[in-house]
């Protein structure tokens, strides 16, 4: 049995943030229905190279696997009757549209309620209904952007221009909170009979996430300093070069820190009258990191990493992306799997990363094609109306 079995998601989210929180549902075994536009599909589709089908994108194979597909055009009344259908027999409906566009099609929390009175009702929102954004779109860099994480970079490396960091982590930080709201209203539901609405809002999640370090001193009123956390934002705390390539080196706490300087050989720092001005201003990591940057290239990768691991010294080789499938310890955990789609033919998934002593892992479902359940899903329908 998984962890969500007899648990069914009607998921009408696109893009990413949606679709990630609700695979990691499908992951532990939840039946997930995506709803997409007849002929198009999800965006998501298409993120990522999917020859020779373009609607079997690299990221669709990993963010809807595992769920079923049927494609609704809502604005039809014989579709609109299938939706309704199927949230009379969920769980969970799970959407991202906007809040007067989901109105006008007859599917606000009010409208499913009607159809079930324990629905989990979840929308997922650019930004918070009570607020002056209410009705904005909002993607990955505009959030980016509004939370401030686009001025982290310009305080790090002097470059005034403010910077995107190169992931979808807005998206997909929505996303886990997402998947945690669901849960957690599940359990609610589960233990008292009782659904609810319950909103995910984009912006106010990955401010959230951000600032849990970032707001620093400015936590406090008043303030006793400003936004940044400076052990993030300094410039020296970089990966170091090597003989070979480049190290990232950990020096976290005062005893690694004298553990490493006397392996490098540089002891005597932490007892100069320089190191003793800058640690009672707090800035002293700075001559530690430079340190270290001149030091570490004295000796290949290897060698350092046999010598830090023998003093419990945190340090990790800096690998390009290119070449994290070869990693030796995913590969010996069995992290990345290659499979065989039977659409798209060879592809890696990667292993959902949580383990659960009393779930052992298992094969998971691919990503459907558009429609690819749709037959099935009307027919069932159908027969629950006989």
């Amino acid at each position: 049995m998984t962890m969500l079995e007899g648990i069914r998601i009607i998921d009408l989210t696109t893009v990413i943030f949606g679709p990630y929180a609700t695979q990691m549902l499908a992951d532990l075994g939840a039946e997930v229905i995506k709803v997409e536009a007849p002929g198009i599909g999800d965006v998501s589709r298409y993120l990522g190279s999917g020859a020779p089908d373009p609607t079997m994108g690299s990221i669709h194979l990993t963010v809807n696997r595992g769920k079923k597909s049927i494609a609704l055009d809502l604005k039809k009344a014989e579709d609109a009757a299938v939706l309704r259908g199927l949230i009379a027999d969920a769980d969970i409906f799970f959407h991202n549209v906007r809040g007067k566009a989901i109105a006008r099609l007859g599917f606000d929390y009010e409208a499913c309620k009607a159809l079930k009175p324990d629905i989990v009702y979840v929308h997922g929102t650019g930004f918070g209904q009570d607020g002056p954004y209410a009705d904005l779109q909002a993607y990955d860099d505009v959030i980016q952007a509004a939370t401030g994480t686009t001025s982290l970079l310009p305080r790090v490396d002097g470059d005034l221009r403010p910077r995107y960091f190169p992931s979808l982590i807005a998206d997909k930080i929505a996303g886990q909170f997402g998947a945690q709201a669901i849960l957690a209203a599940l359990v609610h539901k589960l233990r008292t009979g009782e659904g609810q609405a319950v909103e995910v809002p984009m912006f106010e999640c990955f401010a959230a996430f951000m600032l849990t370090e970032h707001l620093r001193d400015d936590t406090l009123d008043p303030p006793i300093g400003p936004a940044g956390y400076p052990r993030q934002l300094d410039p020296t705390r970089q990966p170091f070069r090597t003989a070979d390539g480049y190290l990232a080196i950990v020096p976290y706490t005062p005893d690694s820190t004298a553990r490493l300087m006397a392996l490098l050989g540089s002891g005597a720092l932490l007892a100069s009258p320089e190191y003793e001005a800058a640690r009672a201003r707090g800035e002293h990591m700075a001559l530690i990191y430079n340190e270290i940057a001149a030091k570490t290239p004295a000796k290949s990768n290897a060698e350092w990493l046999e010598i830090f691991a023998a003093n419990d010294i945190p340090a990790m080789p800096v690998r390009d992306l290119q070449d994290i499938r070869a990693d030796p310890h995913l590969a010996a955990t069995g992290f990345f799997r290659r499979r065989d789609h039977p659409d798209v033919g060879g592809y890696w998934e990667m292993r959902p990363p949580v383990r659960y002593g009393a779930a052992p892992s298992r094969d998971l479902g691919f990503a459907p094609r558009i429609d690819g359940d749709g037959a099935a899903i009307r027919a069932e329908l159908d027969a629950g109306t006989d």
